[in-house]
């Protein structure tokens, strides 16, 4: 396994972390985890030198927390890490911060934790916590010694990002959504960047985009693959693009299979910064724009459609939806959509003010397709259309 510096802390990261999130299940049920399976897929993953565990209250309904702590025992908790994260969903009042805290301190059967996160941060659940008094309540659970550092996870724009990043002297780390796909989604290459010359560590989650990016691509995709220099699986040719960038401390894999944790340790222990040459890195930017040709919207992410005055976040909706068809995973999009998209940020919330249109250099009929999205995403069974709303 192989090591990096964790921003300021005098601690070095593996590589590779565990996001316990996708773990086996006995029936399909995400509540019903094989527990003997994913304990000895932790232990395997330790065993081999994985040093950082990652959990969250509303992982398999609550039970990730548990196999967690169940895995830990007899010696394996002094050879990690662990992060989970409060649930901003479910905090209403001050008084929730405790109540949510002490049951994950249950659930986990542990005295403290090492690393504990805000989960899913946006600018706005940013504003509440913080008018809540989450600072002062983290820094004194620190001080009680209830955990030892605090950090976010994050969802919005980069604008929202550098906001939280520049509030709180105290972050040890950031953790978000990156891939090869999303360089310019949510916090993005920049956030990335950003973080790291802040100090501090970044954790990046859905390498792979949710597994997607290790499907059969569409075939105009798939030409695009058949010139790369070297043969790797296409789950490693994206860990391998992350692993290359000095900035990453640790990306999570949510594995469901012992053969995953396998074949993830052993790409971890072949990457390195600076290992992709310039013709790997050409290869993946062909890759990308390959998927990007295939989108039924021609939005090409430069943002001059923002921000909306509505509070739209029209850039993300549209990648939801292109990514629901370039993929063909149309339900996927949908939940995307309905769970993760903030309900001030949807595109029912349009109002025809047709500002972004005119200012799109694509030309494409924003309010329409904002109008035919959120009809199509809102419900939890779509099949989503490639041809322009009419």
């Amino acid at each position: 396994m192989k090591y990096r510096q964790f921003g300021k802390l005098d601690w070095k990261g593996s590589i590779l972390g565990f996001g316990v999130m996708r773990l086996p299940l006995i029936d399909g049920d995400p509540s019903h985890v094989n527990e003997e399976e994913a304990i000895n897929m932790i232990h395997y993953a330790i065993d081999n030198g994985v040093n950082y565990i990652d959990t969250g209250y509303f992982y398999h309904n609550g039970e990730s927390e548990r196999v967690v702590g169940r895995a830990l025992k007899n010696g394996y908790k002094e050879k990690v890490k662990v992060a989970t994260k409060m649930p901003l969903v479910i905090v209403y009042s001050a008084t929730d911060f405790d109540r949510i805290f002490d049951e994950q301190l249950r659930r986990m059967d542990m005295p403290k934790i090492d690393f504990y996160l805000l989960h899913g941060l946006s600018a706005n659940s940013w504003h509440r916590l913080r008018d809540l008094g989450i600072i002062n309540w983290a820094e004194k659970k620190i001080v009680q010694g209830y955990f030892d550092y605090f950090a976010f996870s994050f969802h919005d724009e980069y604008a929202a990002f550098k906001e939280i990043v520049d509030s709180y002297d105290n972050w040890v780390f950031a953790q978000v959504l990156y891939n090869y796909m999303d360089v310019n989604l949510q916090a993005g290459t920049r956030g990335i960047k950003y973080a790291n010359s802040k100090n501090l560590g970044v954790v990046v989650m859905e390498p792979i985009r949710g597994g997607v990016l290790t499907k059969k691509p569409p075939e105009s995709v798939a030409k695009v693959w058949e010139s790369a220099p070297r043969r790797m699986i296409l789950a490693e040719w994206a860990l391998q693009w992350i692993w290359n960038q000095p900035e990453i401390s640790v990306v999570l894999s949510g594995m469901s299979t012992m053969k995953q944790v396998q074949e993830n340790i052993a790409s971890a222990e072949r990457s390195g910064i600076g290992k992709f040459n310039q013709a790997e890195m050409t290869l993946i930017n062909g890759v990308r724009e390959a998927y990007k040709n295939l989108y039924p919207i021609p939005c090409s992410g430069c943002r001059y459609c923002m921000p909306c005055p509505n509070g739209v976040t029209i850039p993300s909706i549209f990648e939801i939806y292109n990514d629901g068809v370039i993929y063909d995973i149309p339900n996927k999009g949908s939940t995307r959509y309905r769970d993760t998209m903030l309900d001030d940020h949807r595109g029912d919330l349009c109002i025809r003010c047709n500002k972004c249109v005119e200012v799109c250099p694509q030309k494409i009929d924003i309010p329409e397709w904002l109008e035919k999205i959120h009809e199509l995403l809102s419900t939890p069974s779509v099949r989503q259309q490639t041809s322009p709303p009419k």
